[in-house]
């Protein structure tokens, strides 16, 4: 398995192509990157998402970037959205997360944040691969940068978002939710039970032990949730909690045991922020950025409260850049990512759940009554290896082939918006796969376009 270089940073799998040597390479050529733009006495946060290797990756960080004169500011195991946060209202030049996002456990990689706290942009990585093409220059032994450990930054996360004025405590605690919890066994146990229990709920942890060694496949996605599902109903909770290992996606569980859908995470904190922004009828028409595979009931929502939604391609810093160009008021995408600008701009299951609960508490219904006044749609979501055959010819081949038949995108793969239906085909960030997604009013007719779509890209392929 090749190292993945992407706009999501790397990632490979431990042994084979994340090696000592290839995190040595870009967390060096990061710290010469930080230390070009603000001076020899740069700072960096460093963290990690709780995975039993980086107790060796993160070392390897941090020395590689001490050689490079930039002083580290060691934050532990937190989820990302901690270290965005950090680098942000802490003033660091950049932030470093040892994290393979949702991947299994024998990967891992290092995901980089400029001085915003956001993740770098595409002009910003080549900078960056650029560096890491040169070994560079080392810093003299008296130049070189030094270690801090701050402990301050999960508390200072839960505080950001329990002090949003669109947060009342009170009225969460008031609802008393009983929740079963699943923390993979990663970030999220550092920080979701605290959130929680702040809010007056009770927890009844699964995999919350930060052990490092997941329970079951990260990806928080209803196949890999059966074990929460099955708590929820035996417990008879309110809700269930998934995030995954750093703690960017928030996924929930109705009291039915049944999955909420990832994509109704972003939907329903479109329609709690929208809906808040309604009651104070000011200002211009509200702003929403999501990337082109989320669900088109973030569009639905939007309308119904003259909101105007701007589609970017996947990623979170395609999102984050054009939440901050439109001066949007929410966005995310349909993983389950939610990004408030209030708090910061980045994907965060700690604002998500935030929201989510006054939402819920506002309704005063069950999370399985909100998601029946939303827009009913599925998605269905498959995916190809191709070889050695180039995506970029396949993905025009069908684009041409499907022209007159919907509207085309080619922002990111290839969108094709049909009247009753979407499918989106792209390269993946993270693995060596062509992604298919399709969305339909209906779960057999979305996978049947899935279905559809792989069948041509196999044809096409010249894989029958």
């Amino acid at each position: 398995m090749p190292l993945m270089v992407s706009i999501s940073g790397i990632r490979g799998v431990i042994g084979e192509s994340l090696t000592p040597k290839a995190v040595v390479r870009y967390a060096g050529a990061f710290g010469e990157y930080c230390r070009e733009r603000h001076s020899s006495g740069a700072s960096v946060i460093l963290g990690r998402d709780g995975r039993s290797t980086g107790s060796f990756v993160a070392p390897l960080v941090r020395g590689a970037l001490i050689a490079k004169g930039v002083h580290v500011r060691e934050i532990g195991i937190c989820p990302t959205p901690t270290v965005q946060l950090a680098v942000e209202r802490g003033g660091a030049d950049g932030g470093i997360v040892v994290t393979a996002s949702h991947n299994p456990m024998q990967w891992n990689g290092l995901k980089f944040m400029s001085s915003t706290g956001m993740f770098l942009d595409a002009e910003e990585n080549r900078e960056l691969w650029r560096i890491a093409e040169h070994a560079g220059d080392y810093a003299a032994w008296e130049s070189l940068g030094r270690v801090t450990t701050e402990e301050v930054w999960l508390e200072r996360h839960i505080d950001a978002v329990l002090g949003l004025d669109l947060i009342n405590i009170g009225e969460i605690r008031g609802r008393h939710f009983r929740i079963v919890l699943d923390c993979v066994n990663a970030a999220g146990g550092m920080i979701v039970p605290p959130l929680l229990e702040r809010l007056g709920c009770e927890v009844i942890p699964l995999n919350c032990d930060v052990s490092g060694v997941f329970a079951h496949t990260p990806e928080p996605i209803p196949e890999n949730l059966t074990g929460l599902a099955s708590m929820v109903r035996a417990e008879k909770a309110d809700l269930g909690i998934a995030v995954d290992p750093d703690v960017d996606r928030l996924v929930l569980i109705t009291e039915k045991g049944e999955p909420y859908g990832e994509e109704y995470t972003i939907a329903s904190a479109v329609e709690f922020i929208l809906g808040r922004r309604d009651a104070q009828r000011s200002g211009p028409p509200a702003k929403v950025v999501v990337n082109l595979s989320t669900t088109r009931a973030v569009d639905d929502i939007a309308r119904a409260h003259g909101a105007e939604v701007f589609r970017t391609p996947v990623g979170e810093i395609n999102v984050a850049k054009r939440m901050k160009e439109t001066g949007a008021v929410i966005g995310g995408e349909g993983s389950g990512g939610v990004i408030l600008p209030d708090v910061h701009l980045g994907r965060d299951a700690i604002v998500g759940i935030g929201l989510l609960l006054q939402l819920l508490s506002d309704s005063g219904t069950t999370l399985s009554g909100l998601k029946a006044g939303l827009p009913s749609y599925q998605i269905a979501k498959g995916k190809i290896d191709l070889g050695s055959v180039s995506p970029d010819e396949i993905l025009a081949r069908i684009g041409a082939l499907h022209g007159r038949d919907g509207k085309i995108n080619t922002d990111d793969g290839l969108k094709i918006d049909f009247e009753d239906h979407w499918v989106h085909l792209r390269k993946s960030n993270t693995e060596p796969i062509l992604r298919i997604i399709a969305e339909a009013h209906t779960m057999e007719s979305a996978t049947a376009v899935v279905a559809a779509f792989r069948g041509e890209i196999q044809t096409l392929a010249g894989r029958r």
